[in-house]
């Protein structure tokens, strides 16, 4: 017996059954590709918000510096360990930072000053690329700065404005000096945002009276694929090596270790997926299970007469799952490609979150408005392979019920 050939020529011959059920499977996994590539593109975009914009791949600090973050608490071999990782494959960057009040107009604010190397850390954040209003720094501009959205806020200040400082500097003076603002980032980070004062590395350096050493080293690894706690491991080797050679104790962590909030909701991501995959298909596979059933019962005097003619129980079987695939298969063709199509306008064009909030965080990392999808082969395949698993669960108890039919009860059945 030629059972996909009989199992067609059944699934065209009630065609507007098969065409709903079909249609059915088909908006399931539509729907369920898009929501895959949108958790896929959440994803990829809070990795991005967390080690693009300011975190690295890695962090190095001077012992005890993150508990108690002071001025004097610094790496005295900075420069040196900076060279080595870049002669390993690293892109790496040196920070220092300093506290004190920042002025403007009538206002005033706290402020977490940064300074940074404007080379190097180009090459491990994309915190340049994310200036909303301005410029970002420039070596020649060394009294520019860069502040958070929310800072320039408080203070009231637009490009141009000028900022007084007034803090402490490592010899133990008064600090203080004028600035001007050259740029203002978009949402970042909370901390940055309320607090955050970005500018040249020598111009920090001059204002705290701090001549060498950094507070804070940022890596990135050379290769993206690389495995995060290998390479961690790998960097905390070359910082032991300097150690021996004399240098402080330094502490070496990855950002899932400094940001374990964000590195968790990334991880049950997939599960998320999963769980949303197993509920949306349960009201699909009840579509396919009343298809079937549907089927199998206006068929019992048809399935009764082909066992009376030496069809065997197991073709039976064949061919309702026959039938089934079939219909899976047009449907997740169709389901895919709506799928594909939309999630791929929706990776150019993302949801535009905007009207809602103008700005959205969680665990203290701001996200973009705009909400893009991404399209991977696991938001393409996982939809598509859980369709079939259901329908094919679904399809069970209708094939053995044909398959289970006395061929004398069914071809008298009425």
């Amino acid at each position: 017996m030629r059972i996909l050939t009989l199992a067609s020529r059944n699934v065209s011959r009630n065609w507007q059954r098969s065409l709903v059920t079909m249609l059915a499977m088909a908006f399931a996994c539509l729907i369920m590709i898009f929501f895959a590539s949108l958790m896929e593109g959440m994803i990829q975009g809070s990795e991005r918000s967390v080690v693009s914009m300011n975190m690295g791949d890695i962090q190095i600090h001077a012992q005890g510096y993150r508990d108690d973050p002071d001025l004097y608490t610094r790496i005295d071999s900075a420069d040196e360990l900076v060279t080595r990782l870049q002669q390993q494959g690293y892109m790496a960057s040196s920070r220092i930072y300093g506290y004190g009040l920042l002025a403007a107009n009538m206002a005033s604010s706290g402020v977490h000053l940064r300074g940074i190397d404007l080379k190097q850390e180009m090459t491990v954040t994309e915190l340049y690329q994310h200036v909303g209003y301005g410029q970002w720094l420039v070596e020649d501009d060394s009294n520019g700065v860069v502040l958070g959205k929310k800072l320039a806020a408080t203070l009231g200040v637009d490009l141009g404005d000028e900022l007084v400082f007034v803090g402490q500097s490592a010899d133990g003076y008064m600090a203080n000096d004028l600035f001007r603002v050259r740029g203002i980032l978009k949402s970042v980070s909370d901390g940055i945002d309320r607090m955050g004062m970005f500018m040249p590395m020598p111009t920090l350096r001059q204002l705290l009276v701090i001549p060498e050493g950094a507070h804070e080293i940022v890596v990135i690894r050379g290769d993206r694929t690389a495995d995060l706690v290998a390479e961690t491991a790998k960097v905390g080797g070359l910082v032991e090596g300097l150690i021996e050679e004399g240098a402080a104790g330094l502490e070496v962590k990855n950002w899932k270790q400094l940001m374990p909030v964000i590195a968790r909701m990334i991880e049950t991501a997939d599960v998320q997926i999963m769980i949303m995959l197993v509920i949306f298909y349960i009201a699909v596979a009840t579509v396919v299970l009343n298809a079937m059933l549907m089927n199998v019962f206006e068929r019992i005097h048809e399935f009764g007469i082909m066992k009376a003619l030496g069809v065997s129980p197991w073709q039976l079987l064949a061919l309702v799952f026959a039938e089934t695939f079939i219909l899976t298969f047009i449907a997740a063709s169709v389901g895919l490609a709506g799928g594909w199509w939309v999630s791929d306008y929706y990776r150019i064009h993302g949801i535009d979150l905007s009207s809602m909030a103008s700005s959205i965080s969680y665990g203290g990392i701001a996200f973009d408005p705009l909400w893009y999808a991404a399209i991977t082969t696991e938001a393409l395949a996982y939809p598509v392979i859980f369709l079939f698993v259901i329908a094919a669960l679904a399809v069970i108890y209708p094939a053995v019920k044909a398959a289970l039919l006395s061929p004398v009860k069914a071809i008298y059945y009425r």
